[in-house]
């Protein structure tokens, strides 16, 4: 079997040509056969009528046995291609024209003749004297027998010296062209199914070529399938959907690729992160396990809190790390809900007001009356405010302002999140929502890991949302990110009570 597609077509295709020639073939020669004995037995029909007409075979009645013997060797010459049997009215023959010694058959069968005479639809065949198991078209009319009873001409019209004839014809010249006639129009047709093919398996060839190329570069590099707009079989669709699903996993790989490199940045990062204060830790501890008795109470209490901030510092990576890495592995499901932005600013704004007193900060909230209920969920969107402020907090120096306002645009609740510190430089805006990231602030890497924004921004984008943010130096900066409106449910209607 061939392995090829465009093989096996051709195969295929052959095959079929070739069946289908020898059915016309076939059916051409039989249906030609039917036709020829339908007109030949029509054009006839009344032959042994005539023959007992014009050469006077009935004489007062009764058959002339010499007429009759006349008749025979008459029409043995003239016209061979007949043979006329006498039959009596049993189909029993009792005399022909043909040599003797030919004729095998004592008798022919009665009933095609009687239904000759009756006039059924032509063709109709016989019963061939010469042959016990062939049969012929004939003619066929009654007469009266020697001995008075009813008796009948039977005449084949196709007789031997006919279809001896006849076969040499067909073997010589109409075989040949049919034959030449149907195997050119079997050779153009397979040439013409071979071009089709061809042009069929070449797209599919292209495609196969597109997907190994793509296959053989790891999936790095895609090689489209050339489309052809004005076609759109399924070879056409095909590799479309073959373009996409490149296209797409060339997309994922990329990002695989950048998250894993990502990944290992983080690693990096975390360790010396992670270094800077377990190191701290471990000193302090062992500083006051070998010098407990050498220590005064204020430095052991010094020595103590330093511990517990390097101590606190820890966990809240861990547990930023922990929650991000839930985010990314899409590990935390939404459960949204019903609520009042505004109760939960004010909320988280409740939780920072010990911390902003401490530091000199004034806190306060813009939120206008008639402000709509949102649908998201409170928990997250409570951790993206605590980073936001926790941030702003970080970066607002003593007796400034921090302002949480909230405003309604295009069917969504915007909160905004304004400080008075000293901005962020404009070089360091496109990256401070990227992971470990510090900017300009790495004098303060000991209070912040650099995971709240990247951790804020992932929830706001779990809700659809986009976290901006603008800036000037010296002028603070202002963080937002839109919450969508929960819609009013209809008011249920009250039942109408007919009086």
């Amino acid at each position: 079997m061939p392995r090829t597609l465009f093989a096996r077509l051709a195969l295929i295709l052959t095959l079929v040509l070739l069946l289908v020639g020898v059915f016309y073939a076939l059916f051409s020669l039989s249906l030609g056969k039917h036709y020829q004995r339908e007109f030949l037995q029509s054009l006839n029909r009344d032959l042994a009528a005539n023959l007992v007409s014009a050469r006077k075979l009935v004489q007062d009645g009764l058959l002339d046995q010499k007429a009759l013997k006349e008749t025979f060797h008459h029409y043995m010459v003239v016209n061979p291609s007949i043979e006329i049997y006498l039959l009596d009215r049993e189909g029993r023959i009792l005399s022909y024209s043909a040599d003797p010694g030919v004729v095998k058959r004592s008798r022919v069968a009665i009933g095609p003749v009687r239904a000759f005479l009756r006039g059924a639809s032509l063709p109709l065949l016989g019963d061939d004297p010469r042959d016990l198991a062939g049969s012929k078209i004939f003619s066929a009319t009654r007469i009266p027998s020697v001995h008075g009873a009813e008796g009948y001409l039977y005449v084949v019209l196709r007789g031997e010296e006919y279809a001896r004839i006849e076969q040499q014809f067909q073997n010589s010249l109409l075989l040949r062209l049919s034959g030449s006639a149907i195997l050119v129009s079997l050779l153009l047709a397979l040439l013409l199914g071979l071009i089709l093919f061809h042009r069929m398996t070449r797209r599919l060839n292209l495609l196969g070529g597109a997907i190994q190329a793509f296959s053989d570069s790891n999936f790095t590099r895609t090689s489209p399938y050339p489309e052809a707009p004005k076609a759109d079989d399924e070879i056409e669709q095909l590799g479309r959907h073959y373009n996409r699903m490149a296209g797409r996993i060339h997309r994922q790989l990329q990002q695989l690729q950048q998250q894993d490199e990502l990944r290992r940045e983080l690693v990096t990062h975390v360790s010396h992160d992670l270094r800077t204060p377990l190191a701290a830790l471990h000193g302090y501890i062992e500083t006051l396990r070998l010098k407990a008795d050498d220590l005064d109470d204020a430095t052991r209490a010094a020595y103590l809190d330093t511990a517990l901030q390097h101590s606190r510092r820890l966990t809240r990576l861990v547990e930023e790390l922990f929650e991000l890495s839930k985010l990314d592995a899409h590990d935390i499901a939404l459960h949204p809900e019903r609520f009042s932005a505004a109760e939960l600013v004010q909320d988280v704004l409740q939780k920072f007001q010990l911390e902003a007193c401490r530091k000199d900060i004034a806190l306060r909230m813009d939120c206008p009356e008639g402000l709509p209920f949102v649908n998201a969920d409170i928990a997250l969107i409570e951790r993206v405010l605590e980073n936001l402020l926790g941030n702003a907090i970080r970066h607002t120096p003593a007796g400034g302002e921090i302002l949480a306002k909230l405003r309604v645009a295009d069917d969504k609740v915007y909160i905004e999140i304004r400080d008075s510190g000293p901005g962020i430089d404009e070089a360091d805006r496109p990256h401070i929502f990227e992971r470990l990231y510090r900017g300009g602030n790495r004098e303060r890497s000991d209070e912040h890991a650099g995971l709240g924004l990247a951790i804020a921004r992932q929830i706001v984008e779990l809700h659809h949302g986009d976290i901006r943010v603008s800036s000037e130096p010296g002028k603070g900066a202002v963080f937002s990110f839109p919450l969508p409106v929960q819609l009013p449910e209809p008011a249920a209607r009250e039942p109408v009570v007919m009086s």
